[in-house]
């Protein structure tokens, strides 16, 4: 197929696209490599893409509603992954403008850019963070989320309305995948696995929120791009059982799904940084402090969904996916 994968440039949106490089695929990635972190980790990780044959880069924000419609007019493509998007709970209390700008108007073109060249399936990243204020566990799907507690989250929310709303008018069938914490080699630096071992290595303090009273269901990258594939493969259906009288907010009578991807295995904060300790063969120093403004005590993500939909639930344990991004730091980092 030919697909377009755009964030390519992040390290799901690298780890995704290697993946369908090796099964065959013809893979378009777009990137704006903006500086949100270091451009240079952008494009390193571009560099492991661009020697393949069937890959081609293309710098565009989606933003961008002129180039974005010049792309998908040129291009024609069979399918989609969007993963480009202003990330980072924490930032969205400094710059929501951002976040209106890549996930809302970003998403928007890209909604119209399949709608109008015959795109067979949108597959697009969502965010455990829709789940705010919830506090059942685990997160189920079939829960309502009205409740966000963060502009990011609203962001990622509203594109869940925006691709219900596409699926129903023009039948594109498109499918929302909420990310449970993601983390492994090539990750975000402004992620904790990647904060925490650079301060410890460089001696310095590590900032602990909630006073180490946090619970994450960190799901391993790897895992991630199995099921964004995998999903890909399957495009989104009505659900021939919906009612509108009792819906259901993870499916519809129109072609759409919205999917958990989680580890579906909370792990408390304190033994996530027991294992990055281990795993550097050091000690860390800590500042505790209170929980932060967006942030929520826990996530836990019900992958029933996800497993009877396409056979495949994330397994990696924490202990080994932070073994593997500490070995690929200290060489990355030459650390």
């Amino acid at each position: 197929m030919k697909i377009l994968l755009t964030g390519a440039a992040g390290f799901i949106g690298m780890t995704t696209s290697l993946r369908l490089l090796a099964r065959g695929d013809e893979v378009v990635g777009l990137d704006n490599l903006n500086d949100y972190y270091e451009v240079s980790l952008k494009e390193a990780r571009l560099a492991r893409l661009t020697p393949h044959d069937h890959f081609r880069f293309v710098k565009l924000d989606v933003a961008d509603r002129a180039g974005m419609e010049q792309l998908f007019a040129a291009e024609r493509f069979d399918r989609v992954i969007h993963l480009a998007a202003q990330a980072g709970v924490r930032y969205s209390l400094q710059n929501p403008h951002s976040y209106v700008d890549s996930n809302v108007v970003g998403f928007m073109n890209v909604l119209e850019g399949c709608r109008h060249s015959g795109v067979q399936h949108l597959v697009y990243a969502s965010s455990s963070s829709v789940y705010g204020g919830n506090t059942k566990m685990p997160f189920s799907e079939h829960d309502a989320v009205d409740h966000p507690v963060s502009m990011y989250a609203a962001t990622k929310k509203a594109n869940e309305l925006m691709a219900h709303t596409y699926s129903h008018l023009f039948g594109l069938p498109t499918t929302g995948l909420r990310f449970f914490t993601v983390y492994g080699p090539w990750g975000r630096p402004d992620m904790a696995l990647f904060l925490f071992t650079k301060a410890i290595l460089e001696g310095r303090p590590i900032d602990v929120f909630n006073h180490g009273q946090m619970r994450r269901d960190f799901t391993f990258v790897d895992d991630i791009a199995e099921g964004v594939i995998r999903v890909l493969d399957r495009p989104a259906v009505p659900n021939p059982a919906y009612l509108s009288d009792t819906p259901d907010p993870a499916t519809s009578n129109a072609p759409y799904r919205v999917f958990n991807i989680g580890n579906h295995d909370p792990v408390q904060l304190m033994d996530y940084i027991g294992c990055i300790e281990d795993a550097l063969g050091m000690k860390a120093q800590m500042n505790l402090l209170p929980l932060q403004d967006g942030d929520v005590p826990a996530t836990y993500a019900d992958v029933d969904a996800l497993r009877d939909w396409v056979g495949f639930t994330p397994a990696t344990d924490v202990r080994t996916g932070v073994g593997r991004f500490v070995e690929w730091y200290r060489g990355y980092y030459r650390v």
